[in-house]
């Protein structure tokens, strides 16, 4: 119903903002992560919302980020999450955290989320593998065009696949790659000592 909402901060709570927009007050629940983000009571902020309805209840949640949104929208795709335990985990992770989380198969940063058990975790994981992708994570704001050339996401996914046979998580593989300054013009060598550096 709502895309965003922009207004003044009236309030805000553990996982509450209260937004006034318009002389109007709209109570929109957030990730326990966003309150420090928050600037204070009275200033203007934009915030993404997304509109849920049931029999019982008109809920407003909301992020600072597109992105933010978009993968509370995933989450709560899948079977077990929904609503509360897609602000649980964006509370307990940022969203490149998720995909992380998600790519690397690693079940237990998703159960760390209050309310999440091992199994909704692996439930994550199963019901998001295909829905993101590594190219989407490392390039977040390029489009898919820009990622054609399949040399450079099989040179990413090298030096991924060698940092994790070092004995590295694939998350932290993933993050160091993704930290990596003019990638595209890098070989799987370039890149493997880049990503060394970082994680060092």
């Amino acid at each position: 119903m709502f895309a965003y909402l922009i207004g003044r901060i009236a309030d805000i709570s553990a996982d509450n903002v209260v937004l006034e927009v318009n002389h109007m007050g709209f109570n929109i629940r957030i990730p326990g992560s966003l309150t420090g983000k928050l600037p204070g009571i009275g200033k203007e902020v934009k915030i993404y919302t997304y509109t849920c309805v049931r029999e019982d209840a008109f809920c407003l949640y909301g992020f600072l980020t597109k992105d933010d949104l978009e993968m509370f929208r995933l989450l709560i795709t899948v079977n077990g999450i929904g609503p509360k335990g897609g602000l649980a985990v964006l509370s307990a992770m940022s969203a490149d955290d998720v995909r992380f989380a998600v790519l690397s198969q690693d079940a237990k940063a998703i159960a760390k989320a209050p309310g999440i058990g091992a199994k909704t975790a692996q439930r994550v994981i199963l019901d998001l593998k295909d829905k993101i992708s590594l190219e989407d994570t490392l390039r977040p704001e390029e489009g898919a065009a820009a990622l054609a050339d399949s040399g450079l996401t099989e040179a990413r996914n090298e030096a991924v696949e060698a940092l994790t046979a070092l004995g590295y998580s694939p998350a932290e593989a993933l993050r160091a790659v993704k930290q990596i300054d003019n990638a595209e013009e890098a070989d799987v060598e370039d890149l493997l000592k880049a990503a060394l550096k970082k994680l060092l």
